[in-house]
């Protein structure tokens, strides 16, 4: 009985349910990709930052960690550890050897002795090689076009002593770029210089030791556990954190995001219900004798109204059934809509602004699952209304309606 009342006719109302469809459809669509796209942030940025950011980071609690090589040697004798390298980080400034420009910068050194996370940036190479020894530097392709520096090129490092004291005054560092890297990410192509531990020592006035000791694990998800064990077999005098707590503000504000999304977006669902609604409404309107007909001849008012529920889930799951093919369609061609999009002069996604230099996306069943069961549920709410209305209509009035 609902598939013969959605059958179409002859007449403008039966383009109504596949407008009804197509609102479903898009519905269903925009929230399978939204939250595609929003996983796909959270696992990328998770990606990128495991890449070159230590799992486990040890800092000393009263400054610099100077005995830095008895630490390594301690924590590389403990499970699950996969390497130990101290590291220095300050803040600089840099500019190409005889030119004007200096633009800030972050400055990493690494003892090129020991494998760190920022090895991974030999895989990265765009030009030249990854080698932090002596005077050499590897540098982001983004900042090495801001600079005009490519590899082979000079460029000379500003400590931050400068800006310490107005009476006196350090020379910069003159390094030369050995190779370029792309990470993909902005922060990192943009401002990082990967020199050597000595390198950065001289930077900073240091005669020894480092700013922390970076550790690389083999189950990044199971840092904390690492991390209490090395807090066991250093004590206290050093404090120990992991990338959840490095980088706790960004992925609570993916996951804020993405709930956001999902809340605001489904409101679609909303709008397709009342879709749904509008056309079992017509369909009662059209079917009025019909319906009274059939009450009449004793179908009751349940069996009326289980039609027009059916009638109305038949329409959305046709609909979520496209909805989801249009959607993992866009997806399996996102980038390249991107770039068409960009070739005609509309840059959808910027790295400038994004930090990411693709659209990334993952589709997660769960994900799936709650899309369906919203747009279901909104959808089966919709339903009832035109079928109490129609439930309840007189048989008698009904039949003699012309």
């Amino acid at each position: 009985m609902a598939r013969t009342w959605l059958r179409p006719r002859r007449s403008f109302a039966s383009a109504i349910p596949a407008v009804t469809v197509c609102g479903v459809m898009l519905g269903v669509a925009i929230l399978m990709i939204v939250l595609a796209v929003m996983t796909g942030f959270g696992d990328t940025w998770r990606e990128k930052i495991l890449s070159f950011k230590p799992h486990v980071t040890i800092r000393s609690a009263y400054g610099d960690v100077r005995d830095e090589d008895a630490v390594c040697d301690a924590v590389m004798r403990l499970p699950g550890v996969v390497s130990v390298a101290p590291a220095v980080v300050l803040p600089a400034m840099a500019r190409p050897d005889g030119a004007d420009g200096a633009v800030p910068v972050t400055v990493v050194g690494i003892d090129p002795d020991r494998p760190s996370m920022l090895s991974a940036a030999s895989s990265n190479m765009v030009s030249g090689r990854f080698d932090p020894t002596g005077d050499h530097a590897a540098i982001g392709v983004d900042l090495a076009r801001r600079l005009g520096c490519p590899d082979g090129s000079r460029i000379l490092l500003y400590s931050p002593l400068n800006l310490r004291s107005a009476d006196e005054l350090y020379f910069p560092e003159e390094v030369e770029v050995s190779g370029v890297f792309d990470f993909g990410m902005r922060d990192m192509d943009d401002g990082v210089v990967v020199c050597s531990l000595g390198m950065a020592r001289d930077l900073l006035g240091m005669d020894g030791g480092a700013s922390f000791v970076q550790v690389q694990t083999t189950a990044p998800e199971r840092a904390l556990e690492t991390a209490m064990a090395i807090e066991r077999a250093l004590g206290p005098s050093f404090r120990v954190t992991t990338w959840h707590d490095e980088d706790r503000v960004l992925f609570d504000a993916l996951r804020t995001e993405k709930t956001m999304m999902f809340v605001l977006l489904a409101f679609i669902a909303v709008v397709a219900a009342f879709c749904v609604t509008n056309t079992l409404i017509v369909v009662a309107i059209q079917k009025t004798r019909e319906i009274g007909l059939l009450k009449a001849l004793g179908f009751s008012a349940g069996r009326i109204r289980a039609a027009f529920v059916f009638a109305g889930l038949f329409q959305c799951a046709l609909g979520e059934v496209l909805g989801l093919t249009l959607g993992w369609t866009v997806l399996r061609n996102l980038q390249g809509l991107v770039e068409l999009l960009a070739s005609f002069g509309l840059d959808v996604f910027p790295k400038a602004v994004y930090g990411l230099a693709q659209i990334p996306w993952r589709v997660v069943p769960s994900d799936v699952i709650a899309v369906v069961a919203v747009v279901s549920g909104f959808c089966f709410a919709a339903s009832f209304v035109p079928a109490a209305l129609a439930a309840r209509l007189d048989p008698v009035k009904a039949i003699n309606q012309t």
